[in-house]
Formats: C-alpha cells, structure tokens, sequence
C-alpha cells in the first residue's frame, strides 16, 4: 500500500450531497479541505433523491427539527445564488410553496392538525388549508379523488443530480480536493490528529466529519460516536417530457426543470436492496395518476430504487465525539432541504464555533436508551 499522507485541516468522509455541501461550506472558510468519497459503488442516496425543498409538516412533533429544516430553506435562494456563482451550475431552484395532497377528510383533519401543532410550537409558520374547489382555482387540472391539500410557502424544489454537480465544482474551485474510489478501511487518532487509511494511501488531519451515509455507523464507532442509521429504499418514476403544467412541487408528484414529471414517495424497509418492484411501483403510479389525471396518458421512461439514509426515528444525527475531539458525525435523509444548513450553519461549529441551538436533539446518544421511536416523515 502506498504510504502517501496528504495533511490537510479536514478530513470529509463521503461525496454525497450532505458531505460535498459540509465540504464546500469548509472550503469557502478557507479552510484546506479533503473528500475521500466511495465512488459509484456507493449506496448513493443522492440517486433516490426528489429533489424537494420541504418545510412542510416536519417536525411535528419535535419542533427543532422544524426549526433546523426552516432555517435551511430561508437560506436556500442565496446559497443557490453562491452555487451559481462557485460552479456555474444552475440547480434550477423555484421555491413557489409547495402542496401537500389528501384524499379523504379524514387525512385533511389530520394535516390541518398536524400544521397548527407546528404553527403553535413555532409562532411563524405560515400555511393555508384549501378544500377542493380552493385547490382547483390553484391547480386546475387536479383530479377529482382530491379533496383538498395543504400549502406553505417555503417549499420548493431543484434539480438534485445538477445539486450535486455544482456541490463538487463549488467545493473544488474553492479549493478543496476530492479524492473517488477511496474506501476508509481505518480510522486512528493520536496527538490530536487523524489517521485515516484507504487502500490508495494515508491521509492526515486534524478535523474529520463523517458524512458516508450508510457506511457511517462502523466509522462513528472508530472515534467515540453513535450513529445507527440503517437503509430505507424509495422508488421512483420519471416520465417523458410534457408540456408545463405543474409550477408547484408537491410531496408525491413534481414537474422538473427538464420538463419530465418524477413520481415517489416510497419508504421500504428491505436492507440493502436497492432494485425496484412493480407493485410499489404501481401504487405509485396510481397515486399519481388519481392526483393529475392527465399522467394517465403519459409514458414513463425510467424507475429505480434507492437507499435513504435513516436513524431510528428518521431524525437527523449531528455530533461532535467527546472522546475524540475534532470527529464529527453528520447524517441525515433530507440532503437536499438541508444542504444550505449543512454548508453555512454546520461549517463554523465544526471548525469550533458554537453549536446551532437547534442541534442539541439530534446526538446519537439519544438511542443509547430504552425508548421505542418511530421514522420522522
């Protein structure tokens, strides 16, 4: 093995969109920044992604998360604009609100319920009921088997592969380096700094995070951290190109930049299948079609399946190791939503300033106790 070291300030650990956004973030400080990412063989979650900027319904029940996922949507349109500005890739960001289907009153009861619980645990958060005439004058061709939705205005969506493009000439023109086909076999820490070995070689610094989605648990365990993620496979459709109709995203249905509608919302708890299957498949499609009937003529022209990246109760992890200071793990299944977040909140408590408020929720040790959670959706 080649026993090459490359010294640089910090160490990322992962090339998806919540490490390349963590390593652009470093990398616009100033700070000297190294990406050791996986390459293709990767469960790469930033394939399954929908491409959502979602405000809407999260955190119901734990209002931190609302806040952090917020936070990172009202900092969407400028760090879309330094994205621009860094790589010269357009991620097609629109952030018109976005709609929440339901289809019996009994599910508009419950979103209506679901959003004044957020409303009165945050103050500001605004959001509009609408039954289904209401939805009709906004979206005219909705279907009929909806009887209404809900709609907030922070919402939006872009276009998730062109995310990840720009996230890595971003990072890379501000000088990081990123390294593919680099699979960390070790981690070891002495004298205040870090070893981490790969089968290419040695790299050393001071700083690491570890954004390696799936892989993050046996490397969380090398430097004092917890992080139980486990996968959860969603599918999705792509159409051909259609004619514009839909402005707005929604959570199951939304219309690209480039034209094709993309379908999903799955979550399958299967391991590390990541294949598709033709009844999850189906519903979707149904629900799609009962949503926009006029998709019932439409060609799909793509589908796969993905591996989200998922805790015990869906949310986030973000932890900095006591017993390994300078180790951080980050991990979380809304890369695209808190992209913003992750670069311009998460960089300055990794480099050490302090930890974001919203944060203290969200440590691995929180599963070290009895409790029986349920996934955040």
């Amino acid at each position: 093995m080649s026993q090459v070291s490359r010294q640089s300030d910090v160490i990322v650990v992962g090339g998806g969109l919540v490490g390349m956004a963590v390593a652009y973030g470093l990398a616009r400080s100033g700070v000297s920044t190294l990406v050791l990412d996986q390459g293709d063989v990767a469960f790469r979650a930033s394939r399954g992604n929908f491409g959502l900027v979602w405000v809407q319904g999260k955190g119901h029940d734990l209002p931190d998360y609302a806040r952090w996922t917020g936070s990172s949507a009202t900092r969407w349109p400028a760090f879309a604009q330094a994205l621009l500005a860094d790589s010269g890739v357009d991620v097609q960001l629109r952030q018109p609100g976005g709609f929440h289907m339901c289809f019996s009153d009994q599910e508009l009861l419950e979103r209506e319920s679901r959003l004044r619980t957020l409303q009165a645990a945050l103050g500001d958060y605004p959001f509009q009921m609408l039954d289904a005439a209401d939805l009709k004058a906004r979206l005219p061709l909705i279907g009929p088997a909806v009887v209404g939705a809900s709609y907030t205005p922070q919402d939006g969506h872009v276009n998730p592969l062109k995310l990840l493009r720009a996230l890595h000439a971003a990072a890379q023109a501000k000088g990081a380096v990123v390294r593919s086909s680099m699979e960390v076999q070790r981690i070891d820490s002495a004298a205040g700094e870090f070893s981490v070995t790969t089968a290419q070689g040695r790299f050393v610094a001071p700083r690491i995070v570890l954004a390696a989605g799936l892989g993050n648990p046996a490397l969380a365990r090398q430097v004092g951290l917890h992080a139980p993620v486990a996968p959860n496979r969603g599918q999705v459709l792509i159409s051909e190109r259609v004619r514009p109709f839909l402005e707005y995203p929604t959570i199951n249905v939304r219309q690209t930049d480039e034209g094709t509608v993309q379908l999903g919302d799955s979550m399958e708890e299967v391991g590390f299948d990541d294949s598709t299957s033709t009844d999850v498949l189906a519903a979707i499609a149904r629900r799609g079609i009962a949503t926009f009937p006029l998709l019932r003529d439409v060609r799909l022209v793509r589908a796969w399946g993905a591996l989200r990246v998922l805790s015990p109760d869906g949310f986030p992890i973000y932890q900095h190791s006591a017993t390994h200071p300078g180790a951080f793990v980050v991990t979380c299944h809304s890369g695209v939503t808190l992209a913003a977040a992750h670069a311009l909140r998460l960089v300055p408590w990794i480099l050490g300033g302090a930890r974001p408020s919203e944060l203290q929720a969200f440590s691995g040790e929180r599963f070290l106790t009895d409790k029986v959670y349920s996934h955040a959706h």
